[in-house]
């Protein structure tokens, strides 16, 4: 009971501090039983900054709390969904010169600072209403954590997904691919960085449903149309235990531990050749 009282509160505190009128990265809106949160840094292409994060998690919540929203709808503004994480502003506090807090400096820093971001991320699977996310342009990255942990994926056919970081930064810090499309395509696409389109990753299970890129929003607003009908309660309840039956096989202990992995693997060699690389030429190069 002590444990749920300071969890409580710490919620509390975090939500506090927000307001969804003053979202800066993410626009929010509740129309026709629906809220749509969406992404809103387009020359960037939507890439997570922790400020993005934080801002995502409290709309989640705003909406999940909304007795008139029975689903929520993730999307992004412009020409990509997301692009990953921000390399400018990795954890919000990566690299900083600031001794008094975390800096990612230490191996547990590092864990630190990955699990914070989960937390974040996290809030998209524990909301009790389900999440549709509508994926259009890329995905990539930081931008499959998110959709990774919607209930249902709907793409364009020309979506371009995929982790390319795998290759050199590390290892995924949330990891639910094999829960979507099964072991062997999990490890063929994180072993290579590989990206796949929109219609090949609905052949593979990875997202419910792809469609011609001009049609993407009608089939999202289709779906959250059916969804709307139904009692807000019994959409949690059957999502929950969809949910539940996955954590029973490990699905949130295994987030705890990509988070771990992800740390472990910056200490490879080819992770240390590639910030080099990055320090001495410039991300883009």
């Amino acid at each position: 009971h002590l444990l749920l009282y300071f969890q409580t509160k710490a919620l509390c505190i975090r939500r506090s501090t927000l307001d969804k009128a003053n979202y800066e990265n993410i626009r929010y809106e509740v129309e026709n039983g629906r809220a749509r949160i969406t992404l809103n840094r387009p020359k960037k292409l939507n890439s997570i900054s922790y400020e993005t994060l934080k801002e995502l998690e409290h709309a989640v919540w705003e909406a999940d709390d909304d007795s008139a929203v029975h689903c929520i709808i993730l999307r992004g503004e412009g020409r990509a969904f997301c692009t990953g994480y921000d390399m400018t502003d990795l954890s919000g506090r990566r690299n900083s010169k600031d001794p008094t807090h975390r800096n990612g400096g230490s191996h547990d820093d590092d864990v630190w600072l990955l699990e914070r971001n989960n937390r974040c991320i996290r809030s998209i699977w524990e909301a009790h209403k389900p999440v549709i996310a509508q994926i259009h342009g890329y995905c990539l990255a930081g931008g499959t954590d998110l959709v990774m942990g919607c209930d249902m994926l709907i793409a364009a056919d020309d979506a371009k997904i995929g982790f390319p970081a795998a290759r050199s930064m590390g290892a995924l810090p949330n990891n639910l691919w094999m829960y979507h499309c099964g072991p062997q395509w999990a490890k063929r696409l994180q072993l290579t960085g590989d990206s796949i389109s929109g219609k090949d990753a609905a052949t593979i299970g990875l997202v419910l449903k792809s469609v011609p890129a001009d049609q993407l929003e009608d089939e999202v607003e289709g779906l959250a149309d059916r969804l709307s009908l139904i009692d807000p309660d019994l959409l949690a309840a059957n999502k929950r235990i969809t949910n539940l039956g996955m954590e029973l096989m490990g699905a949130q202990v295994l987030q705890r531990l990509a988070a771990e992995n992800d740390a472990r693997s910056h200490h490879a060699s080819a992770v240390r050749d590639n910030s080099r690389s990055i320090k001495e030429l410039g991300l883009k190069e």
